[in-house]
């Protein structure tokens, strides 16, 4: 957009940020549905990726993972980093991911999470057991 000048004449207005970041996106790196590349800790980790991917052209979405439960306001949690399928390839080298390399962090952190939630619900049960009186019969 156009803005009039001091002078009368036209001056350009500088570009916005979201400008500048549409600026830097390749359009052949810019197709197909989204898939995910790789899973980073957590939102500042994410947008580290996101700012390597930009510098090279690539877009990238980040998504929650699957399967945890932190509200989507917190910065905390793992997160999916999400390109179009024709820069899957370029994000990967990019990043140094080996397909073949399976996703070990995140499915073993989802392990102990599990594991932790279920020592915790059987503790709060014994526990909940004993003040009524129900484990050891102590109303005789």
């Amino acid at each position: 957009m156009l803005a009039p000048g001091p002078g009368g004449g036209a001056e350009a207005e500088p570009p916005d940020e979201r400008t500048r970041w549409a600026r830097k996106i390749s359009p052949r790196l810019a197709r197909g549905e989204p898939q995910r590349v790789t899973v980073v800790r957590n939102l500042a980790e994410g947008e580290l990726v996101q700012g390597i991917l930009l510098e090279e052209g690539i877009p990238s979405i980040l998504r929650r993972t699957g399967g945890f439960d932190v509200p989507d306001m917190l910065a905390a949690g793992p997160r999916d980093v999400m390109v179009p399928a024709s820069a899957v390839e370029t994000a990967r080298e990019l990043l140094s991911i080996d397909e073949s390399r399976p996703t070990a962090p995140v499915e073993e952190s989802l392990r102990r999470t599990a594991f932790r939630i279920a020592a915790v619900m059987l503790i709060v049960l014994l526990v909940a057991g004993i003040v009524t009186g129900t484990i050891f019969n102590l109303t005789r």
